[in-house]
């Protein structure tokens, strides 16, 4: 299917998809007499040319009547396209040349995950190991304990997806053998979360999150492989028999953003540097290691969808020539994992550091400019191949309520990666004040949007 992607009219703003073009209604022909009654009677020639003269001006004014119709039409039409959301914010009206799509069972299942919601800075909080009460992690970075409402609310809005980020690293013990066992009490809470969105028909992914660092959990650098290996195997061993009889409506993402903390190198990745190397090959053997752990423990994880990242989750990890999808005994169920907050200086800088704005042009290149070449490498190296590709995280911290930039940006950002068959996930973290990364749309403790303006950009191309 293609659908035509413009920004309408110089960036004209309304609604979702593109009115019809009202054609200008055809001149009727002025009727005048044959020529042989034209002879029989000549005395009526003046008469007619009269009568001709009146019939012509009556059609003018018809054809003139008709344009102003049709004026009021089209204005009618564009106020109607044009969406203005209760604080007087305005969705612009966006569409895009959608990319030709392999049709596969894979992209399909993608293109049905729609838009996604993170549950951020719940599951995977942490403070350090806490066996008095392990459980309080979850609400240790300033979110409530997640409840079936709050999912619901998710659901209600129109999300099809929800990504549940989960830390594991201060949930497990450590064995002789250097093995891990996962706590039961968490892995119940995990399954308690899951099946808030589960159970309502909404698509959940599950992770592995904040467990990468040197000193625990897994560190992708030869070094530390031994002790990565054993980690991430027992953990993902746990997850995939503790959910192995879920439909294909739960996907497995083998690691967040795994990279080399604490180094020059830990949102830098650079193909030549031998660090980078070397961390990626070990990424791609982490991520067979999760492939062969998951399918080995059988039932439905036998053909589950399963996501794997290149280096930091990044698009320039995932496009290095170093990145290689894992072998897998199931055809057709790994999708590419990406991170993007780009435009950088827009969607995630802080203001107070140089080259850090506010602003968000749909007209320049610099903006939506970034977003179309990152996404059609994207698209080049794995979707036109028939590779899924998931945006896990996306999204635009609050700065200085810039609302209107906000809404132009998820509505555009939604547009460009849809007409490409990616599906994305905002990220929520429920933060709505201070100097941090105030990310918040959902208020939890009500299950309020408090920025019903950005669902709804963000629905209205979902």
């Amino acid at each position: 299917m293609a659908v035509s992607m413009t920004l309408a009219g110089a960036l004209l703003l309304s609604a979702c998809g593109s009115g019809k073009s009202i054609q200008s209604p055809a001149s009727e022909g002025v009727p005048t007499l044959e020529k042989e009654e034209q002879e029989q009677k000549p005395e009526q020639k003046e008469p007619q040319k009269e009568e001709s003269s009146k019939i012509q001006k009556e059609e003018a004014k018809k054809e003139e009547s008709g344009k102003s119709a049709e004026k009021e039409e089209q204005k009618e039409e564009m106020e109607e396209k044009e969406t203005k959301t209760a604080s007087g914010m305005v969705v612009p009206e966006l569409t895009i040349a959608e990319k030709d799509l392999p049709s596969t069972e894979a992209m399909e299942f993608v293109r049905s995950m729609k838009v996604g919601w993170n549950l951020g800075n719940t599951l995977e909080a942490h403070n350090g190991t806490n066996p008095g009460n392990e459980l309080s992690t979850e609400t240790c970075w300033g979110n409530p304990k997640t409840t079936k409402e709050m999912i619901d609310a998710v659901k209600e809005a129109g999300f099809n997806t929800v990504r549940i980020p989960v830390t594991w690293f201060n949930h497990v013990q450590k064995n002789e053998d250097g093995s891990y066992i996962v706590s039961k009490e968490w892995l119940d809470r995990v399954q308690e979360v899951v099946d808030y969105a589960y159970d309502s028909g909404m698509y959940v992914i599950l992770n592995t999150h904040h467990d990468v660092a040197a000193d625990h959990g897994y560190y992708p650098d030869e070094a530390h492989y031994g002790q990565s290996e054993q980690f991430l195997k027992s953990v993902w061993t746990a997850m995939a028999e503790r959910f192995q009889d879920y439909d294909e409506h739960l996907i497995m993402e083998s690691l967040n953003e795994p990279r080399l903390t604490g180094t020059g190198y830990e949102w830098n990745f650079s193909e030549g540097a031998a660090e980078c190397k070397e961390s990626a090959e070990c990424i791609n053997r982490l991520n067979q290691l999760f492939v062969d752990v998951v399918r080995s423990t059988g039932g439905n994880n036998a053909k589950r969808y399963l996501m794997v990242p290149g280096y930091a989750a990044s698009p320039a990890g995932a496009l290095s020539k170093q990145f290689v999808l894992p072998t897998d005994t199931a055809e057709g169920r790994l999708i590419v994992s990406i991170h993007a907050y780009i435009p950088y200086p827009f969607a995630l800088q802080p203001l107070n550091e140089n080259g850090a704005t506010d602003r968000f042009n749909l007209k320049a290149t610099v903006n939506p400019g970034e977003i179309n070449r990152t996404f059609d490498q994207l698209y080049i190296r794995f979707v036109s191949k028939g590779i899924p590709v998931v945006v896990g995280e996306f999204g635009a911290r609050n700065k200085n309520d810039n609302l209107q930039e906000r809404v132009d940006y998820y509505a555009y950002y939604i547009v460009a990666t849809r007409a490409r068959g990616i599906s994305c996930c905002i990220w929520d973290n429920g933060i709505f004040g201070g100097d941090g990364e105030q990310f918040g749309l959902l208020k939890r403790e009500s299950a309020q949007w408090i920025y019903p303006d950005i669902v709804e950009a963000i629905m209205k191309y979902a």
